[in-house]
C-alpha cells in the first residue's frame, strides 16, 4: 500500500489529510475485491476442468468394466452422478497436502450378490499418494428387469445374455490418510 498524504501546518504543528487517504484505501479496497473476485472466478475454471476431467474417469472407468467385470450389455447412469462424485472427492481432496493429485481412487459397485472391484485410479503417478479414496456406486434396487430377461431367463441363451444395469443416485464414499496414524476414515453417503 502506498501512503501519500498531504501535511498541512498549523501554527507550528503538522495535520494529517485524511480525505486522500480515505480515497486511497477506498481506490485499494476495490482494486483487492476485483482480484480477489477474478481470482475466485479462475479457481472456479480450474475446479470445474478438473471435476470434469475426473467424472469422465469415472465414465471411462464403469463403461471398461461393463463387459468384463459386471457382464452387462450397457451401465445406465444417473445424469449427473459422475458429476457429483466428482465434486464430493475434489472437496475431500481440498484439505489434503498435495490436494486430488496425491489420491488414489478405488472404484467398486456394490451388486446384489457384493461388492465389485472395477478399477484403480492414481490421478497424478509422480506424486506419492498422501490419501485414498473408496467410490462405491450402488446398483439401483428398484429398477425392473426388462421382459427380455424374463424370456431369456429359461432359454439356452440365458448364459451369453447380458442385461442393463442401472445405477442409483446414491453413493458411498470413504476417506482414509495414509500419513497420518491417529487419523481415522471417513465415510460419506451420499
Amino acid at each position: 500500500m502506498v501512503a501519500t498524504s498531504t501535511l498541512k501546518a498549523k501554527s507550528g504543528e503538522y495535520v494529517w489529510d485524511s480525505s486522500e487517504r480515505r480515497y486511497e484505501q477506498e481506490n485499494e479496497l476495490d482494486f483487492w475485491d476485483r482480484y480477489l473476485a477474478q481470482h475466485r472466478r479462475s479457481l472456479d475454471t480450474r475446479e470445474e476442468r478438473s471435476c470434469q476431467q475426473l467424472a469422465k474417469m469415472f465414465e471411462k472407468c464403469l463403461s471398461g468394466a461393463k463387459k468384463t467385470t459386471l457382464q452387462c450389455s450397457s451401465v445406465l447412469v444417473p445424469e449427473t452422478l459422475t458429476r457429483r462424485v466428482a465434486h464430493e472427492v475434489l472437496r475431500l481432496a481440498c484439505g489434503e497436502p498435495c490436494g486430488l493429485r496425491g489420491s488414489i481412487i478405488h472404484v467398486h459397485v456394490e451388486l446384489d450378490k457384493g461388492c465389485k472391484n472395477l478399477d484403480k485410479i492414481v490421478y497424478d503417478a509422480t506424486v506419492v499418494p498422501t490419501f485414498e479414496l473408496t467410490v462405491v456406486f450402488k446398483q439401483d434396487g428398484l429398477a425392473w428387469p426388462s421382459l427380455r430377461d424374463f424370456f431369456f431367463m429359461g432359454t439356452c441363451f440365458a448364459s451369453t445374455f447380458r442385461h442393463a444395469l442401472k445405477l442409483s443416485p446414491s453413493f458411498r464414499l470413504t476417506k482414509k490418510k495414509l500419513y497420518s496414524s491417529s487419523a481415522g476414515t471417513v465415510v460419506e453417503e451420499c
